[in-house]
């Protein structure tokens, strides 16, 4: 790689201007940009199990359609996103069977809030709502990224997103006007996530080696602080609002700042559970295993040529 060719691509940055999957890029921005867009992906494909235990459990055949519905949008993510991630990993050798052949052997990263269970309709509100409310600050913030076959496929995912936060919002809105044991069931999940959804963003910015080139090159354009605390501000008076109680007795608003101060989130459980430890992680992946595994004659059928009539 010459010195002249970096400069120009980094002045070519540096002047707002956006990389397509057909210029050239160092490696090493290609590395950057492919492990958060098949993160991400990974994420969609995975995020959908949570909610998928609760098509056929779901209260009435609204809210059935309406789980179905989002389910059936994440997996279409995940499947825009692969494309997304194939063209910019082609150079490299790297196909979608390779990055879903990495997830199911749990060697690929996914996000920490989708190796939790979801044992009542609350989670499936808090999820809708609040998970997917973090995923739309990450997710609007990447608007903006240098990549631009990546910017480009977020404006749908975060169209979509918005419509799923309102459905989270209706199901959580609806639970908190209802009986005792409904509130009861909405406090109960809220309390189980809420320490997830602190981790959603990420570990302090030090501790993440990747920081200092994400941003030169404009990847990312917020730290992971920024955007844990653009989540808190947004949702925090809302959840108080609604009579909730937040299982954090340190978390305070700096008058001087608008910062949310929060307590401990326990930042080794967090390592823990990225690291494959999450309650529900290995169950989760031996369904993906299950599914492509059963899927397969599908897949061969399809890339198997048909001989003309």
């Amino acid at each position: 790689m010459s010195e002249e060719r970096l400069a120009a691509f980094e002045a070519k940055i540096a002047r707002g201007e956006l990389i397509e999957a057909g210029d050239w890029m160092p490696d090493e921005y290609r590395r950057q940009c492919l492990r958060l867009i098949v993160t991400h992906a990974n994420s969609e494909l995975m995020g959908a199990l949570p909610e998928r235990e609760w098509i056929p459990r779901a209260p009435g055949l609204q809210r059935k359609l309406s789980v179905l519905s989002k389910v059936q949008d994440e997996i279409g993510h995940a499947q825009m996103i692969y494309r997304v991630a194939e063209d910019l990993g082609r150079p490299l050798g790297i196909t979608r069977e390779h990055m879903l052949e990495d997830l199911i052997a749990g060697k690929a990263k996914f996000h920490n809030v989708f190796t939790y269970p979801a044992p009542t309709w609350a989670d499936v509100g808090v999820i809708a709502w609040l998970v997917d409310g973090a995923a739309l600050e990450t997710q609007g913030a990447l608007l903006r990224t240098s990549y631009a076959p990546y910017a480009r496929i977020l404006r749908r995912v975060c169209a979509e997103e918005a419509i799923h936060l309102k459905h989270g919002e209706d199901i959580v809105l609806t639970l908190a006007a209802g009986t005792r044991v409904q509130r009861a069931m909405l406090q109960d999940a809220l309390t189980r996530w809420w320490q997830p959804l602190l981790h959603f963003f990420g570990p302090p910015d030090e501790q993440s080696p990747n920081t200092e080139l994400t941003f030169r090159w404009r990847i990312r354009l917020m730290t992971n602080e920024q955007l844990r605390q653009s989540f808190l501000r947004k949702y925090v008076p809302k959840v108080q609002a609604l009579g909730l109680a937040i299982p954090d007795a340190e978390l305070r608003q700096d008058p001087a700042t608008g910062d949310w101060l929060y307590g401990d989130p326990d930042w080794n459980e967090f390592w823990r559970v990225v690291k494959g430890g999450g309650a529900r992680t290995e169950d989760r992946l031996r369904l993906r295993r299950m599914t492509r595994e059963q899927q397969l004659w599908v897949r061969d059928a399809m890339a198997t040529p048909t001989s003309a009539a």
